[in-house]
């Protein structure tokens, strides 16, 4: 039953005015960053720098662009997050999708599986134009790979916190605005709140754990950070949503 749900939840996505406004939008500020970042390599390399200060094309293209990729993802996940629960709540089919023959767990893994895949369009695209490199210059194709990897797992822990908000509230602004502030925070709490690098409050940054990636490095500790945070936020859901179900 989860199959249905995400099917559902696709179609709805991809039918929707905004989902495509959204995703064509990103694509130009990922179009225009990539562009940018290869006009500014060849002008740096092109300087007075020394070969052995010289880095490929991929890494300085593709740190800025994936980079780039995830402050944007910071803004536009809890846009299409907020109404996957709240616009149910709002327009009150909730009780029908409870009354359906399907488990609260599919219907959150539904959701959250549809939202995650139509985003995950964006990792294929950025991921395209950098191995469209291939012909000019020589890519690191695991570089690649490694960025796309931590960009698709910090578009699911996006994904799985704007959910969880998406089913506190039967107003999608309101989803919209707490996600965003709750991920902003976590996203940035080693420079709001600085203090020993190798502490804890950077280890708790989820930019922080992405930057690992950035660099090409697929560490599993990091792995295990997102694993934990999307687990922790779509188990705070499907428990939400089984307190509304009873209460009926």
């Amino acid at each position: 039953m989860i199959f249905s749900i995400l099917r559902k939840e696709l179609k709805s996505m991809f039918a929707s005015p905004m989902g495509w406004v959204i995703l064509s939008l990103l694509m130009l500020a990922f179009g225009m960053n990539f562009l940018n970042g290869i006009d500014s390599y060849f002008s740096v390399m092109q300087g007075s720098m020394r070969p052995a200060e010289r880095i490929g094309v991929t890494q300085f293209v593709g740190e800025k662009l994936f980079s780039f990729a995830a402050f944007l993802a910071l803004f536009a996940v809890p846009l299409l997050s907020m109404r996957l629960i709240s616009e149910e709540r709002r327009s009150l089919t909730l009780p029908f999708l409870f009354s359906a023959p399907v488990s609260i767990t599919d219907i959150v893994l539904g959701k959250f599986l549809g939202l995650v895949i139509f985003l995950g369009v964006l990792v294929v695209y950025v991921a395209i134009m950098l191995f469209a490199l291939s012909p000019w210059a020589e890519i690191d194709i695991g570089y690649i790979l490694a960025n796309a990897f931590g960009l698709l797992l910090l578009i699911a822990s996006f994904s799985a916190a704007g959910l969880y908000f998406s089913s506190m509230t039967q107003q999608p602004v309101v989803a919209a605005i707490l996600t965003f502030i709750v991920l902003f925070s976590l996203s940035f709490l080693d420079i709001v709140l600085p203090g020993d690098p190798s502490g804890i409050l950077p280890n708790l940054s989820i930019m922080h754990r992405f930057q690992s990636f950035t660099g090409g490095l697929i560490d599993t500790g990091d792995i295990a950070y997102f694993v934990l945070f999307i687990i922790t936020f779509l188990t705070l859901t499907i428990r939400r949503l089984d307190a509304d179900r009873l209460r009926g």
